[in-house]
């Protein structure tokens, strides 16, 4: 049955490497005169050095609109191959896997503002609505210099979101229907009564995204709403063999946001982003129970924010944000709470000579947390975060620079100095040598010092130190008249106190500082792109990622030849991509294989290798519209993403995207320069 389903697979690659063609020959052939919804800037936030030491890959709007994908875990798995672990489907918990650091130990801003939750670390990618996503940046390793947040272990994922608005009127949307394959399953609780076919499985998710815009060359506004409705209702086969459909898992979620900049003198820009999200989502009891527990979650963040390249005098730059953020979470009937987040950032640019450049600042986070629950026994927690940093950027001779870094970071009870080292040298001008020596430190997270659960089977540990190592990477990138890229990557990260979640004789889950955790691994991301001009087709692109790593997890007694590894940290991830691209469209066929992960430090549980492969199409239609489509998983792969949450099979999304700009008079005098 696999030889069946991949000798299909690779048929329908070939039929639409020449039959999807031929329909683009007949299509709108002014397409490449197409107006993209919003300006030229990359983006408001501008600050850190253009330049970075670290690995860094960024995922353009272009790239986001040809992988159609779900959210914003699936679009980093598909594009930079990234280990996500899933507790489901849409609007689950979901962890994002960087050099083998989860989500809590990976900083992920917002337009440069940290958006992790400070109450246990985690980030909801459903609040992330990718048509309004300008771009992503992804800086790979501890102790980012571009960025310098605090607890970025892993790496620093930036999503930008803010940016100028041509001159006029933009409109944008998009509307799309997943649905799953419907079958016959096995009931639960009926003595293994058959159950029917659901027609509604072919609709059960519905996606709505509305962006509209208006420019001016001093001021701009853009307002975007999202929103959607998922049943989870597909079809899994158990640890048993038996076929099961998904339950008691339905999802409605909606959000949105407004942002105004105002373009001041000297090219600075004053911007309020404002954003609100609104989830209701069953969860069920036990991952394959019928019975659920309903969660409701409210998120709105405000962000006024002050970009200066020029400020005081010609050498100097800053950047400045304030961000309020308010949480509200309720979880069955008798757990609710409200947190109140303030975060504070300040970031300078000192340019005395064309070989020095000095970088300040710091950022800083007040928590209030007030949990209602008869198990708290302290329901009102607060606290303070935050650092200062001194970055040097030196260029002896041209086309080398080394930067030197210290931040200073403090819980307001002790202060810990995180030092850095890291050159950049331009051997020649197709290949780039970076280097980078760093220390790493994460304070616990509030939930990890305090959390408490109804039954009090999970207890935070008060007790609980500070994750602390070093780490060093060493980089190499070629590139070749755009037409060859390839990135290579070996790195080693040293944590001591390891924190993660046990469970312990009596039965109840608490965070420990388990030891030492160790990593070795190596990241090799060759891309080729070719002009082909033949059959309608314009370039084909063929990527490839290799990411090897090793990971000793030293608890207690065990060493180096336990061989224990960190939890849910694949030793091999490999994945692959064909993208054809031609003159109104493109098709992408793209694979993502991991190896056996374990689900617990003693590496008793194993999860299974496995491999998925999605296909996605794009036909542009005229000016205006975007048909889309995105078939995944298309070899119905059956595998746990967490331990006992089993991930969908065959899905199929169809949808259609659509953008209006309306210019001025202006702004079509602008763009015909």
């Amino acid at each position: 049955m696999t030889v069946i389903r991949i000798l299909g697979c690779l048929l329908l690659l070939l039929l639409s490497v020449w039959g999807i063609p031929l329909f683009a020959q007949d299509a709108e052939e002014e397409w490449e005169d197409y107006l993209d919804f919003g300006g030229d800037s990359e983006g408001i936030t501008v600050t850190g050095t253009p330049e970075t030491t670290q690995q860094m890959e960024v995922i353009h709007r272009e790239e986001i609109e040809k992988r159609n994908a779900q959210d914003l875990a699936a679009l980093l798995e598909d594009v930079l191959g990234m280990s996500v672990t899933r507790y489901g489907g849409y609007g689950n918990q979901t962890e994002i896997n960087m050099r083998g650091f989860d989500t809590e130990r990976i900083a992920i801003l917002i337009d440069g503002v940290p958006a992790n939750s400070p109450r246990s670390g985690e980030f909801d990618v459903s609040q992330v609505d990718l048509n309004d996503v300008e771009r992503i940046e992804v800086i790979y390793g501890g102790s980012d210099t571009k960025y310098n947040v605090s607890g970025a272990l892993g790496g620093v994922i930036n999503i930008i979101t803010v940016k100028k608005q041509k001159p006029g009127f933009n409109l944008a949307g998009a509307v799309s229907n997943t649905g799953y394959l419907p079958g016959q399953y096995v009931m639960r609780h009926s003595g293994g009564k058959i159950g029917d076919p659901h027609v509604e499985d072919i609709a059960d998710m519905q996606s709505l995204s509305v962006l509209a815009g208006y420019g001016t060359e001093q001021f701009s506004w853009k307002a975007s709403l999202f929103g959607n409705r998922a049943g989870n209702h597909y079809l899994y086969q158990d640890d048993y063999g038996f076929g099961r459909r998904k339950e008691s898992n339905e999802v409605l979620d909606l959000g949105g946001g407004a942002a105004l900049v105002w373009t001041l003198p000297s090219e600075a820009a004053l911007v309020s982003d404002t954003k609100a999200y609104y989830a209701r989502k069953n969860y069920p009891i036990t991952p394959n129970s019928v019975g659920y527990a309903l969660a409701q979650d409210v998120q709105i963040t405000e962000n006024l924010l002050f970009n200066a390249p020029v400020i005081f005098r010609d050498d100097m730059s800053t950047e400045a944000s304030l961000t309020y953020q308010f949480s509200h979470t309720r979880y069955g009937v008798a757990r609710e709470s409200r947190d109140h987040y303030i975060t504070g950032i300040n970031r300078w640019g000192w340019y005395p000579s064309e070989k020095w450049t000095v970088r300040a600042g710091g950022d800083w986070r007040f928590l209030y947390i007030h949990t209602e629950s008869f198990t708290e026994t302290q329901p009102v927690k607060n606290g303070n975060l935050g650092g200062l940093y001194l970055t040097g950027e030196f260029s002896p001779v041209k086309r080398f620079m080394l930067i030197a870094s210290v931040k200073g970071v403090t819980d307001t009870k002790q202060v810990v100095g995180i030092p850095k080292l890291g050159f950049r040298w331009e051997i020649l001008p197709q290949f780039v040598l970076k280097n980078n020596y760093f220390r790493s430190f994460k304070f616990p997270d509030f939930d990890d010092l305090y959390y408490r659960s109804l039954d009090s089977i999970f207890v935070g540990n008060p007790a609980l130190k500070p994750e602390d190592g070093l780490g060093s990477d060493l980089s190499g990138e070629f590139t070749l008249n755009d037409m060859v890229r390839v990135t290579s990557t070996i790195y080693g990260q040293w944590t001591e106190d390891s924190i993660h979640w046990i469970k312990s004789a009596g039965g109840r889950w608490s965070p420990e500082n388990i030891g030492t955790a160790f990593l070795l691994g190596a990241d090799l991301r060759p891309a080729v792109t070719l002009g082909i001009h033949q059959g309608g087709i314009t370039t084909l692109t063929l990527g490839f990622t290799y990411q090897y790593q090793l990971s000793w997890l030293l608890s207690g007694d065990a060493t180096f030849a336990d061989s224990y590894r960190i939890p849910y940290m694949p030793t091999y991830i490999i994945g692959g991509s064909v993208d054809l691209l031609w003159k109104t469209g493109s098709f992408l066929f793209s694979a993502h294989y991991e190896t056996t992960r374990y689900a617990d430090t003693l590496n008793q549980m194993a999860l299974d290798p496995h491999c998925i492969v999605h296909l996605t199409w794009n036909q542009h239609i005229g000016k205006s519209l975007t048909a889309f489509a995105s078939w995944r998983n298309i070899l119905n792969a059956h595998y746990e993403s967490f331990a006992g949450y089993y991930m969908p099979g065959i899905s199929l999304t169809l949808g259609i995207r659509a953008k209006l700009p309306i210019r001025t008079e202006q702004g079509i005098r602008k763009d015909a320069l």
